[in-house]
C-alpha cells in the first residue's frame, strides 16, 4: 500500500499536524508532500496545488493507495480502523466514547482560540497577549479538559487518557499555542503539554517548522 499525506507548512498548519502525528504513532508508512500556504487562494480553499489533490482545496489530505481522505479526523479514524494494533483509541468502551467526545469538541470548537492564538510553533512571546473574555473562557475549558483527564487517568500513563490516543494528537497543536503565546495553565495541564513537547514524533515535526516571512 502506498500512502501520501499532503500537508501545509509545519510551522502553521495545525490541521496537518494532527493526522501526521496519528499516522506516525500508528506506525503507518507514508510519504509527506508539502503544499505551501503562502500562495494565491490561501484561506479560501482555492490554492491550485491543493485543489489538485483534495476536493475541498484544503490540507491535510491522505491518498491511501488511491483512496482520498480529506479531513483530519477522518484520516485519524481510517488509521484507527486500518491499524487496530496501534490502539489509537482507548480499549475501554466508556473511555473510548469520552476520548471521541473531547476530540470532536476540538475538531469543531474553540473558534476564538483559533482566531486569537493561531499556531506558530516557533513563536515565543515574552508575555501573554490581551485577550477577549470569550477566548479566556475557551482557554479555561481547555485547562478543564486537560487537567480533569489527567487527574482521573494519571495512574495509567502521562497522556490524556493514560495511554497515547487520537485525543492527544488533536490537542497537540493547541499545546503549542499555549507555549507560543505564554498562556498560563494549571500544573496538570502544563505537564501534559510537556509530554507532547517531549514526544519523539512531535519533535520531528517541530524540527521541520520553518517560519515564512509575512505569515
Amino acid at each position: 500500500m502506498t500512502n501520501t499525506l499532503y500537508i501545509g507548512d509545519k510551522n502553521y498548519s495545525s490541521w496537518s499536524l494532527r493526522p501526521w502525528l496519528v499516522l506516525r504513532w500508528a506506525g503507518v508508512p507514508f510519504d509527506e508532500r508539502l503544499i505551501r500556504l503562502d500562495q494565491p487562494g490561501y484561506g479560501a480553499g482555492k490554492i491550485a496545488e491543493a485543489l489538485a489533490v483534495s476536493p475541498t482545496g484544503r490540507v491535510p489530505c491522505l491518498d491511501a493507495d488511491g483512496l482520498r481522505i480529506w479531513d483530519s479526523l477522518a484520516i485519524a479514524e481510517w488509521a484507527a480502523e486500518t491499524y487496530p494494533a496501534a490502539q489509537l483509541w482507548p480499549a475501554d468502551k466508556a473511555k473510548r466514547a469520552e476520548a471521541r467526545a473531547v476530540t470532536a469538541e476540538m475538531h469543531s470548537g474553540f473558534q476564538n482560540v483559533r482566531r486569537d492564538l493561531s499556531m506558530n510553533i516557533r513563536r515565543r512571546l515574552e508575555r501573554a497577549p490581551d485577550l477577549p473574555p470569550e477566548t479566556h473562557a475557551e482557554i479555561a475549558r481547555l485547562d478543564q479538559i486537560w487537567s480533569g483527564l489527567r487527574a482521573r487517568f494519571s495512574g495509567e500513563g502521562p497522556w490524556l487518557f493514560g495511554a497515547r490516543s487520537i485525543a492527544d494528537a488533536f490537542y497537540a497543536p493547541v499545546a503549542t499555542r499555549m507555549r507560543s503565546y505564554k498562556v498560563a495553565l494549571g500544573a496538570s495541564a502544563s505537564r501534559w503539554c510537556e509530554t507532547i513537547f517531549a514526544d519523539r514524533d512531535f519533535r520531528a515535526w517541530e524540527e521541520g517548522a520553518i517560519p515564512i516571512a509575512g505569515m
